[in-house]
């Protein structure tokens, strides 16, 4: 059982790299994706946290008010955060976009332990279950990956550096299944998903929208909300397959 959760953890913690692709482009190329890259995510983001995180967190504690305060606080501990890291970063040159990065690998550290919790607890059940929703999350990664490799990059991060800590984030997925593993069943981590649908709303609301819409070329507004779309689409679709 242990054996597939980690093999498990540790291919999703691979799929993290598929932002790699876009290294194949040429310089110029991959400068005009990286905008759209972020419309994804934006969608992504948005599509996780409202056909996937919110229903599961209904689900798992009940349409009570404090369900959606848990939402809250995950929208103001991303603020808070954002302060903290533009109040750290004041001795320095700022551009717009510096906190943004790590904002992003925070979320993704707690999301991908959240899933990891899941996943592993869903071995723990019974491994077609684990296999299944394995399948469904990595469904859910892939968009969501990208997305992020392009709000790392579009953050001022070199690509090397966005996929190196991209895989590191990922990595959480694999620490949460071997804890799902260990307490199972002992401890209800319901909570977090909430939580994290609050920082997933907030950076996709605060942070990344923002961005696609600064653009005064009317080809390049329509490329970025058909992208933002695709990335809600994809999200509703797994979560009507799921």
């Amino acid at each position: 059982m242990l054996w597939w959760i980690v093999l498990s953890g540790l291919a999703m913690s691979l799929l993290s790299l598929v932002g790699g692709v876009a290294l194949l482009l040429p310089e110029l190329s991959f400068e005009r994706v990286v905008l759209p890259l972020v419309a994804l995510a934006a969608g992504a983001l948005l599509g996780g946290a409202l056909f996937h995180m919110l229903p599961e967190s209904v689900r798992a504690l009940g349409n009570h008010l404090f369900v959606y305060a848990w939402v809250a606080a995950g929208l103001l501990a991303f603020l808070v955060l954002e302060q903290f890291l533009h109040w750290h970063h004041c001795h320095r040159p700022i551009t717009a976009h510096r906190p943004l990065g790590y904002l992003v690998l925070v979320a993704d550290g707690l999301h991908n332990f959240i899933g990891g919790l899941a996943v592993g607890s869903a071995f723990v059940v019974d491994v077609r279950l684990g296999l299944v929703t394995w399948l469904v999350a990595a469904a859910h990664e892939v968009p969501q990956e990208l997305g992020d490799f392009g709000i790392l990059v579009h953050s001022g991060w070199s690509p090397a550096r966005s996929l190196a800590f991209n895989l590191a984030s990922a990595l959480t997925f694999l620490l949460g299944g071997v804890i799902a593993y260990a307490l199972a069943g002992e401890v209800d981590i319901a909570v977090l998903v909430p939580f994290a649908a609050g920082n997933f709303l907030y950076i996709a609301v605060a942070d990344l929208l923002p961005e696609i819409t600064t653009s005064p070329v009317p080809r390049e507004k329509v490329l970025h909300t058909a992208c933002f779309v695709l990335g809600l689409a994809v999200l509703l679709g797994v979560a009507l397959l799921a």
